[in-house]
């Protein structure tokens, strides 16, 4: 894509045809890498459009003998379902925000639903939770998951055995006499948060 110039629907076309649509319109997308070049801007759309192949795919065992390697073209497996775009400026790259490369890009890429792939998980969880994940507090009945989005990794991590002799692991966070937050967990749910001082 030439930068700051209208999409060639032609073009764009043809490379369909020719390689097939990563994406069809209405699909939700992520940009995944993007790669600042002297004169172009390379935009990786769910993993780029690179024919990659996973270590396992290219391995070939035979029975009674070492394992080894091979690179079958014929039998290679693209797993990867992505694309890649290059935005050309025929001039070094400019200075740009966020926005204006989102502008540049809005031909091809709609930004007007842009959610992540942990705020379209958040969304799904029970209100109580969502609104304690925003508020940034623990609350009984997360599990390790939804702490992490609510207060990040612990500074400290404690496992012990509680009375009933069921596993207990209690993350903390802050250091006395400082603010300091429990939060303990049986299994995967919390049961149980604390705070010092009050």
């Amino acid at each position: 894509m030439k930068a700051g110039a209208p999409l060639n629907e032609t073009a764009l076309r043809m490379a369909v045809a020719g390689a097939g649509s990563a994406i069809n319109p209405g699909d939700r997308a992520q940009i995944t890498n993007l790669d600042f070049k002297d004169k172009e801007i390379i935009v990786e759309v769910n993993g780029g459009g690179k024919g990659k192949t996973r270590l396992r795919d290219r391995i070939h065992l035979e029975v009674g003998g070492a394992p080894t390697m091979t690179t079958t073209p014929e039998n290679r497996v693209n797993t990867n379902a992505g694309s890649t775009l290059y935005l050309d400026f025929d001039k070094p790259v400019p200075d740009m925000t966020a926005d204006d490369l989102k502008q540049l890009l809005a031909g091809v890429l709609d930004f007007s639903k842009r959610h992540s792939a942990a705020v379209q998980w958040v969304e799904t969880l029970p209100p109580e939770i969502q609104k304690a994940i925003q508020d940034k507090q623990p609350v009984v009945g997360m599990d390790h998951d939804m702490v992490l989005a609510a207060m990040g990794r612990p500074d400290r991590k404690v496992r012990e055995k509680g009375t009933d002799g069921n596993e207990i692991e209690d993350w903390i966070y802050g250091t006395p006499p400082a603010k300091t937050i429990f939060v303990s967990f049986e299994g995967d749910k919390v049961t149980e948060v604390h705070q010092y001082p009050q």
